[in-house]
Parts: structure tokens; C-alpha cells; sequence
């Protein structure tokens, strides 16, 4: 179901933002947003990106469906997320035609070289969205950086993981 931005006949086109009809979010699971202006964009985004040459008009609809089966498998939460989850989906479809075209067997191997070249760069693009999607929930690794310690006479330092004993005196103590 696509929005639709409401236009009055006789003026340039303006955009109500406080229209409730444009703000139901029933692509929210595509998009991540509740606009589903948005989403239909992401969607056409997506489906731009998507190499359909030489497929038949029901392998095309595959592919697009699978695309944005894609998004939804992801799951975007706002904007953000669907804009990086829209990318990575289109580089895991580029690096897997890459792939593709690398494995022809009548291939050059001038042609391999450069497909799987391109291929790799693509990879390593996905790895990076998926790692920043990562840290935009939260999910990023987390480094934490001691920059002085102070050990006194007497006193001990401990580097490492130092996991409290659970309840009661030890014998020591």
C-alpha cells in the first residue's frame, strides 16, 4: 500500500506533517519508520539495487521479494537502521553477483581477478554496516581504557578479569 504526501490542487506540493493518514507505520517492519512515505522508499531503494537482468517477470518479483524479505529479516527500528539495513542489502546481493560472474567458466582471468576484487570490497562493506547497525543497537563491543594506576607499597594490581567471590568471608580474610 503506498502514502502518499497531500497536495492542494492549486498550490506547490507541501507535506502535512501531522496527517494521520501518513503516519500509520503499516511498512514499519520494512522501514523502521512510522511514515510510510519512508518506507516505500526503502523499499523502491532496495528494489532499484537489485539485479534483475535475464530473469523472467516471476524471478524478478522473487528477487524483489526476497530483497525486502531481507529488510524485514533485519528488522529496522528507526531510520537509521533501515538505511543500513538497505545498504547491506544491496552489497550482499552486488558481492554475491561478484561472486557469480567469478566462477563463469569461460572467464578470464583478468575477469575472475576483477570480480573477486570487487567482491571483497563488497564484503568487507557489509561487515562494516552490519557492525555499525551493531553499535547503533547497542550490541558494539565495549572497550574500556585504564589510563593511570597507582600501586603502593604493600598493595597488589590485578590485570585481567577479577570475578567477586559470592557471599560470606573467605579464609583468608
Amino acid at each position: 500500500m503506498a502514502a502518499s504526501a497531500k497536495v492542494p490542487s492549486d498550490s506547490p506540493p507541501t507535506l502535512v506533517l501531522d496527517d494521520p493518514d501518513l503516519m500509520k507505520g503499516e511498512l514499519k517492519p520494512i522501514g523502521g519508520s512510522k511514515w510510510d512515505l519512508w518506507n516505500n522508499q526503502i523499499v523502491s531503494q532496495v528494489a532499484s539495487a537489485t539485479w534483475l537482468a535475464n530473469d523472467t517477470p516471476s524471478g524478478k518479483q522473487d528477487r524483489i521479494g526476497g530483497a525486502v524479505a531481507g529488510l524485514v529479516g533485519i528488522r529496522p527500528r528507526d531510520e537509521i537502521e533501515a538505511m543500513l539495513a538497505a545498504q547491506m542489502v544491496a552489497a550482499h546481493n552486488a558481492a554475491m553477483e561478484c561472486y557469480r560472474r567469478a566462477m563463469i567458466h569461460e572467464q578470464t582471468f583478468a575477469g575472475r581477478k576483477e570480480n573477486l576484487n570487487q567482491a571483497n570490497k563488497l564484503s568487507r562493506t557489509h561487515a562494516a554496516l552490519t557492525e555499525a547497525l551493531n553499535k547503533h543497537r547497542g550490541k558494539g563491543q565495549q572497550k574500556v581504557t585504564v589510563e593511570h594506576v597507582h600501586v603502593h607499597k604493600g598493595g597488589q594490581a590485578i590485570v585481567g578479569s577479577v570475578q567477586a567471590k559470592g557471599g560470606g568471608v573467605d579464609a583468608q580474610g
